[in-house]
């Protein structure tokens, strides 16, 4: 079987050549392709699916060099062998009580050693083309998809001991634990070096010169500098390696090598304004998963939604006093360290309209126009990708909830489609009278989609509620407007379009 995520997008030749390499692979119990990111416009996603073309292909290849039968199965565009799969990769419950109990939530990970386990080998197809997947279209909406990935690792992790998984899959539990882990020790280091120097800080002002220059911290510049050049090094040099690699095989589908290396630059700049936020979001998800706080997860945005200010200010408002009054604070104590923390305090600081207008898509639309950030998918569309944007316009036409209330054919198709209940528990049947005459006397507007969702799921009230909005003359003005707006109108009342146009004015 060949597993699809919501957003997945595979071409047919994508397909058939899995088929071909689990046929010729007999001991492949997993063949990962590597999906490449494509289909957003906002600033924020088209940064990622820049950084993703551009140096994903370097990185997945050097995955599969080093793991080879022991690869990671990320949960969609891949293929499975059934058989294994069903005897080998049942997930029971982890035991015990709290957030990191109960069903696994990273369960792809999970799977992919217990595959191993069994004696099947999982693939990393990394040079394999056509395939594709979505992002997060902003920051918010990435950091939300993080919570559930944070907790999901931190559940692996209790796994890492179990009997019979291989070392490389201990390690990739270890791994993605740390992703999450090392931003407590990054803002632990932050927060002890910030202290060592406020206290050195001190000391100058309330003692002698010669005694500060006993207490204040010695300063190694050389060991410095060498940390620098080496967290630079394995940081950077990787995606300039990339880069060069694009520009002796041709960058045209980049937007030429001036373009690649400007999108480049633009993409560094925003990851590292964009380290400390996640710095401060991955420590609340792994505190809040530690102390208990349990999560729901809700499938992520697959729009191009953007960040409103509100919304901003209310999820990084936190963050920029805490980056405003520790810059405030370092400045007033020992304002020489303020130059080495200002990536970090100024970021915070900056947060709020980093977070707003990196998703926003007028400004990602405008780059494409520029040809900065271009991916090869936006140079040159594959005809997959077209034909999945030409369904998406032509689904956004077609009935939604209104229609299904409102209209009398579609409102038939969903009550045929649907399970009839007509007897409902005694306690029940209030609640739902309740909701149907919310719906009709408040509107459309005053629905929340969970109650969408149970109105579509019970025939019986999907019902009522069309006949109850058709005959009664109490419903609210929406249910009217819309009733008058249907093209089906002349129809349904029996009239031609002279007579339907005079009912319509009445």
């Amino acid at each position: 079987m060949i597993v699809l995520d919501a957003d997945s997008v595979m071409s047919g030749t994508c397909l058939s050549t899995l088929v071909d390499l689990m046929e010729a692979n007999p001991r492949a119990g997993i063949i990962q392709t590597a999906p490449r990111v494509a289909g957003r416009g906002t600033l924020y996603a088209r940064m990622q699916q820049f950084a993703t073309r551009v140096y994903g292909p370097l990185y997945t290849a050097g995955l599969h060099f080093w793991q080879l039968g022991e690869s990671h199965y990320w949960g969609h565009n891949a293929i499975i062998r059934i058989a294994p799969f069903m005897r080998h990769c049942a997930l029971a419950p982890l035991p015990g009580k709290g957030p990191l109990s109960g069903d696994i939530l990273s369960h792809d990970f999970i799977e992919a050693a217990l595959m191993r386990r069994a004696g099947w080998t999982v693939w990393v197809a990394y040079d394999l083309a056509g395939s594709y997947e979505e992002i997060p279209p902003n920051l918010l909406d990435e950091l939300g998809r993080d919570r559930r990935w944070c907790l999901g690792n931190m559940m692996n992790f209790r796994l890492i001991l179990e009997r019979g998984i291989h070392p490389v899959y201990r390690a990739v539990f270890a791994s993605g634990v740390m992703a999450y882990f090392s931003s407590l020790l990054w803002l632990s280091f932050l927060l002890l070096s910030t202290g060592v120097m406020a206290s050195a800080g001190f000391a100058s002002s309330y003692v002698s010169e010669a005694a500060a220059a006993v207490t204040s911290p010695v300063v190694h510049g050389s060991a410095a500098l060498l940390l620098f050049i080496v967290t630079a090094s394995l940081l950077i040099v990787p995606k300039v390696l990339a880069i060069s690699r694009i520009c002796m095989e041709g960058a045209a589908q980049f937007g030429g090598p001036f373009r690649l290396i400007i999108g480049m630059i633009m993409e560094v700049i925003f990851s590292a304004l964009a380290a400390p936020i996640r710095m401060l979001f991955h420590c609340q998800f792994v505190l809040s998963g530690l102390l208990g706080s349990r999560l729901q997860w809700k499938s992520p945005s697959r729009e191009d939604t953007e960040t409103t200010w509100g919304e901003s200010v209310r999820k990084h408002g936190l963050h920029t006093v805490l980056g405003a009054v520790w810059a405030l604070g370092v400045y007033m104590v020992y304002p020489a360290y303020l130059v080495w923390l200002l990536p970090v305090v100024g970021a915070l600081i900056l947060s709020i309209p980093l977070s707003v207008l990196s998703s926003r898509k007028s400004l990602g639309i405008r780059l494409r126009a520029m040809k900065v950030l271009l991916t090869p998918e936006e140079y040159q569309p594959p005809v997959e990708l077209s034909a999945m944007v030409t369904y998406q316009d032509s689904a956004r036409s077609l009935p939604g909830f209104a229609e299904a209330v409102v209209d009398p054919s579609v409102n038939a198709l969903m009550i045929a489609c649907g399970r009839k209940r007509p007897v409902l528990p005694s306690n029940t049947k209030p609640a739902r009278e309740k909701l149907l005459n919310s719906a009709i006397f408040h509107g459309l507007d005053h629905l929340k989609a969970p109650e969408k969702r149970l109105l579509l799921s019970d025939p019986v009230a999907l019902f009522e509620l069309h006949v109850k909005i058709w005959k009664s003359p109490w419903v609210h003005p929406s249910w009217r407007e819309m009733i008058l707006r249907c093209e089906w109108l002349p129809a349904i009342i029996g009239c031609n379009d002279g007579e339907a146009e005079a009912a319509r004015i009445a």
